[in-house]
């Protein structure tokens, strides 16, 4: 979290900085309402486009970054942040053009004549381009004011958590044809000797890149070489614990992946891909496995809707939840259906141990016996030191009783998968404790 914190605002910072240094508007000029609201109009709007430019990078999920911003869960979360500043500038860029017209209108406001600083005189090109410019400005204006609207649109639905997960993921896909109409009225729009200043490079590679992304989206190219097909190969009910332990054969070119990564699955196309972690080591074999917890309305009914046989589709692997570290000891929690990627883990460590001292917490409100027994068989073949606490018997896990049960445990690193409002309150209590933040990990895994 603190490394896509500090991306976030570095960003906005570097972004700003760039066009304060290409803006040569004098602060003296700026002595009434209409002329602070010209340099805003261009500042809102820049900092908009750059802000919507970047979300839509990390939307077609470029695994390249992963490793720089703590893999695709938290590219996410920063992909949430950036389209929430984008929403709050856009309505600020709307209000600056609609609101002191309508003030002057009501008789609130007199308008007084502003006129932006000249071009600069050593670059005649700019006034051709300024020229060429201006005949599009009209329905650029008229563009750009209903992209504004079908993306405010969007962007509430995304934040709106009860709109249904299989419209969300067709209407959020309108996003990039707004983008691309947003992109080029402020291109139109924006001061032409900008592209001369700190502000010009940077700003046309956003714009590139996010066009780019935005064209990749629309034809649905998004991690277009990383799906493969898989068949359903084997499905196992725990009834207990309303979960479905899922084998598949990737029949498609898989590149293998890591204990604790997740994939994009498609079980049915007109709900779109879900996310789930990978319940399997890779061992070359071309199967892999998934448990999956009936959360929500779709996931309650694929017990019925899924069988042996079944073609899915299946996108990936992403995720740096790995368990790498130097550390000699390692403490995992699992919340519920979080104890995914420790299954993994454990069958890895089986076939190729690591030399670790680990401890696995597992909580969980639902107990089933034959669960827990695979679970038990899996620790002791890989040496863990498994802890299983079921609310109803044992009580809530917090991190007192992890520090009792390890007495090391300020040695250790902490990974955590589960419910995130529980691996909040552990961080912030393993925090106060002593912990350095560095040594926990949580995986972020929230899409929306």
């Amino acid at each position: 979290m603190r490394t896509i914190r500090r991306v976030f605002w570095t960003f906005l910072l570097l972004l700003s900085t760039a066009w304060w240094l290409s803006d040569p508007t004098p602060l003296a000029n700026l002595t009434h309402v209409f002329a602070w609201r010209a340099v805003l109009l261009q500042y809102t709007g820049v900092l908009a486009i750059g802000v919507m430019a970047l979300a839509l990078v990390l939307a077609v999920r470029p695994v390249v970054f992963e490793p720089w911003l703590g893999g695709l869960d938290k590219m996410y979360r920063l992909h949430k942040w950036l389209g929430i500043t984008a929403l709050t500038l856009s309505v600020a860029h709307w209000l600056l053009a609609v609101l002191p017209g309508q003030l002057v209108g009501l008789g609130w406001l007199r308008r007084q004549a502003y006129s932006a600083s000249p071009l600069r005189t050593e670059m005649p090109a700019l006034e051709w381009l300024q020229q060429a410019l201006r005949g599009q400005r009209g329905m650029a204006v008229m563009v750009g004011e209903w992209a504004f609207y079908l993306a405010l649109l969007m962007m509430l639905l995304a934040l709106v958590r009860t709109f249904p997960y299989r419209y969300f993921f067709k209407v959020h896909r309108l996003l990039a044809a707004a983008f691309l109409a947003l992109a080029w009225h402020a291109v139109v729009l924006m001061r032409v000797d900008y592209w001369v200043g700190a502000l010009g490079p940077p700003l046309a590679v956003l714009v590139v890149a996010g066009s780019i992304a935005a064209v990749r989206v629309l034809l649905r190219r998004v991690a277009a070489g990383r799906k493969a097909v898989g068949e359903v190969a084997a499905i196992a009910r725990h009834e207990a614990l309303h979960t479905l332990e899922l084998a598949i054969d990737i029949k498609g070119r898989w590149s293998g992946h890591r204990a604790g990564q997740f994939a994009f699955v498609t079980f049915h196309s007109e709900e779109g891909a879900h996310p789930f972690t990978i319940a399997s080591p890779w061992t070359g074999d071309g199967r892999i496995a998934f448990l999956v917890k009936a959360l929500g309305d779709y996931t309650r009914t694929l017990e019925h809707r899924l069988h042996v046989g079944s073609v899915v589709q299946v996108e990936g692997p992403y995720g740096q939840f790995t368990f790498e570290g130097g550390r000699e000891r390692q403490i995992w929690v699992g919340g519920g259906i979080g104890i995914a990627p420790f299954v993994a883990r454990m069958k890895a460590l089986a076939r190729a141990p690591d030399g670790k001292t680990i401890d696995l917490f597992h909580a969980t409100a639902d107990y089933d016996a034959d669960a827990i027994g695979l679970l038990e068989r899996d620790a002791q073949a890989a040496g863990v030191r498994l802890h299983v606490l079921w609310d109803a018997r044992d009580g809530l896990l917090d991190a007192r009783r992890i520090a009792a049960a390890v007495p090391q445990w300020r040695e250790a690193d902490v990974w955590f998968c589960g419910p995130a409002a529980f691996g909040q309150a552990l961080r912030r209590d393993l925090l106060a404790l002593g912990l350095p933040a560095a040594q926990f990990h949580q995986e972020l895994f929230q899409i929306r």
